[in-house]
This record gives C-alpha cells, sequence and structure tokens, in this order.
C-alpha cells in the first residue's frame, strides 16, 4: 500500500508540474511547424561541439568514480567504468525510481570489481557528495565569467573549447597519476560496519560522521582529481546547452544561462519521473524564455540538448550494457541508497 500511495503521489505531483507549466507557458509554447523552421537553421558546428562536450562529461563522470575505486585500492579500467556509466545512465533515464537502480547496478559493478561492499557504498555515497559541491564550483565559476557575454558570440566559443581543452588536461593528469604496481588491498573492511542507529536524526548523524570518515581515508590526490572530474562534468555539460543555445542564436547571457541550468539541475532532483523526463524539458523551456530566449529557439534549443544528454543515452546505455555481460559475473548485493544530491547521471 506504501509504495502505491508514494506512486500515485509521484504521479500527482508531475500532472501537477505539467499543468503548472503549461498554465504559465500556454502563450509562450511554439507551434510544431516554428519549432521544425528553428531545428533546420541550427548551426552545425555549434551542434558537434555540443555532441563532443555532452560525450567527453560522460567520460569525466565515469573517471570521477573509477578515481575515487582507485583510491579505495580497486582497479576499474576506463572502457568499463565508461560503460558503467552509459548504462546506470540510462536506467537511471528510464525507469520508475531510477536513480535508486541505477546506484544499486553501480554497487554491483563496483564490488565486481573487487570491491568491499563498504567500499563500494563509500563510492557511491562520495561520489554524490562530491558532486554536488562541483555544481556549486561549477556555477561560481561561471559567475566569475564578465557580464555581458551572450551564448551567441565568441565567449561562449572560448568556454566550450577552454572546457574541452581542460577535459584533455585532467584526463592526462589522472592517466600519469595513475598507479603503475599492484594496487593494494581494500582500505574499507566488511567487518567495520557498526550498528545501525536507532531515530532520523541519530542515522542523519551517524551517516554524516561515516561519510566524514571514508572522506579522510582517502589520498587526498584521489579525492582532489575526483573533485576536479566532477566540476569538468558538470561544466562540459553546461558547455553543451550554451552551445546548443548558440545553434539556434539565442542572445542569454552565460550568467543567466548558468542559472537556468542550477535550476534545472535542482528540479531534476525531484524524483517524479524517470531522469526528470517532462520535469526538466518543461523546467528548460520555461527558464529559457524567461531569460528572454525566444519562443521557438528555446523549444529547438531543449529538445536538442535533452538528445543529446538524455534521449540517446539510453540506446547507447543498452549497448554499453551487453558488453558489460560478456564480463565477470555480478555478485548479489543489497542496492545502496544514492545521496540527496546524486550526481547528475
Amino acid at each position: 500500500m506504501g509504495k502505491r500511495r508514494r506512486t500515485v503521489l509521484r504521479i500527482t505531483g508531475l500532472l501537477l508540474v505539467l499543468a503548472v507549466a503549461g498554465f504559465t507557458l500556454r502563450k509562450n509554447l511554439p507551434d510544431f511547424g516554428q519549432t521544425l523552421g528553428v531545428l533546420r537553421s541550427a548551426h552545425p558546428w555549434w551542434l558537434v561541439l555540443a555532441a563532443a562536450a555532452e560525450m567527453t562529461s560522460l567520460r569525466h563522470f565515469a573517471l570521477q568514480q573509477r578515481r575515487l575505486l582507485a583510491g579505495f585500492g580497486v582497479r576499474m579500467s576506463v572502457p568499463r567504468a565508461i560503460a558503467v556509466t552509459f548504462t546506470r545512465s540510462a536506467i537511471s533515464f528510464s525507469l520508475p525510481a531510477g536513480s535508486a537502480v541505477s546506484a544499486g547496478f553501480a554497487f554491483r559493478q563496483f564490488r565486481t570489481a573487487g570491491a568491499t561492499r563498504r567500499t563500494a557504498g563509500a563510492v557511491a555515497v562520495l561520489s554524490g557528495v562530491l558532486s554536488g559541491v562541483a555544481l556549486v564550483l561549477m556555477y561560481g565559476a561561471v559567475v566569475l565569467i564578465p557580464r555581458g557575454g551572450a551564448t551567441g558570440n565568441p565567449d561562449t566559443l572560448v568556454l566550450v573549447i577552454a572546457m574541452l581543452v581542460i577535459a584533455g588536461l585532467v584526463f592526462g593528469l589522472d592517466f600519469l597519476l595513475s598507479p603503475r604496481r599492484p594496487v593494494p588491498p581494500p582500505v574499507l573492511a566488511d567487518d567495520e560496519e557498526p550498528a545501525p542507529a536507532r531515530g532520523w536524526v541519530a542515522r542523519s548523524k551517524a551517516s554524516v560522521r561515516r561519510t566524514w570518515d571514508d572522506l579522510r581515508r582517502l589520498p587526498r590526490r584521489s579525492w582532489v582529481l575526483s573533485l576536479v572530474h566532477a566540476t569538468v562534468n558538470w561544466g562540459l555539460d553546461f558547455a553543451c546547452l550554451a552551445a546548443t543555445a548558440a545553434a539556434f542564436d539565442i542572445d542569454v547571457s552565460l550568467v543567466r544561462l548558468a542559472t537556468v541550468y542550477l535550476t534545472v539541475q535542482l528540479v531534476r532532483q525531484v524524483p517524479l519521473s524517470p531522469g526528470g523526463i517532462g520535469v526538466v524539458e518543461v523546467a528548460l523551456l520555461a527558464g529559457l524564455v524567461s531569460a528572454g530566449a525566444g519562443h521557438g529557439p528555446a523549444a529547438a534549443a531543449m529538445l536538442v540538448y535533452r538528445l543529446l544528454s538524455c534521449w540517446i543515452i539510453i540506446p547507447l546505455g543498452l549497448l554499453a550494457y551487453a558488453t558489460l555481460r560478456r564480463g565477470p559475473r555480478i555478485p548479489d548485493a543489497p542496492p545502496v541508497q544514492p545521496p540527496a544530491l546524486a550526481a547528475r547521471r
């Protein structure tokens, strides 16, 4: 009964959000013909840059978790980490309670790589915590950009190219700092599990204390690099949105666009639908229109950005899952709950 009630509440909440958004945008929604015409007028090189930024963003999300695993003495190859990232992203975008199912899938993949239950859970939690910190850092960095720059002028080109160059440098740095010797045994043993605390206050305090202890056990190089990977991940995803907006000549400052992006990411944390499908599209469209974008270009930019950052990931994730099934069998393990502010995937 409890599960059914939660499902009803989610559906009701989703319908309420869509109804409010539809009422708010009733005079601003472009017709299909107008949107199709704008899509045909897109600047192709901006779309190429947007796709490159989004695919590189996914790679750094994979590298972030790989670096955390390495800090606890667990090896995972880059191709396998990328396959796990695409698969769990597809799960998150397509299934009910996708974030929890995705976290459970990642947990089992970490166990397959040789992590203990404690280590796998610590990596899942720390990944979400560091991603939340990185989102704030990314927004702070964009706010420092001189005001007045618009997405269609060279400022956006500098942003996208700079993020791609930084991503390459960070990838190279991570490769150089990766250990060449046999990895030591995992630091966190399963027998270190404490007795469960009673009461939500006590459980919250215990969770914070445990996360802090796990972070302190990590080598500084590991968590710093993981934070850098997470920041690059968010920065590239934002660069994808900026390049998409530039492809349709949307004249909005990067700071205002970053504010829209941050708002959309916060809305995405509300689990009303798998991957925020429906909610994110409406929130992004409303944000772009309120920032000053034309109705047709805003709809076109929203469609292309969601295609690159969500919809196309689902079939790619299915292909990645097929490659993972060829590897070692995944041991049975209970799923872990994602942190309050989950990672973008």
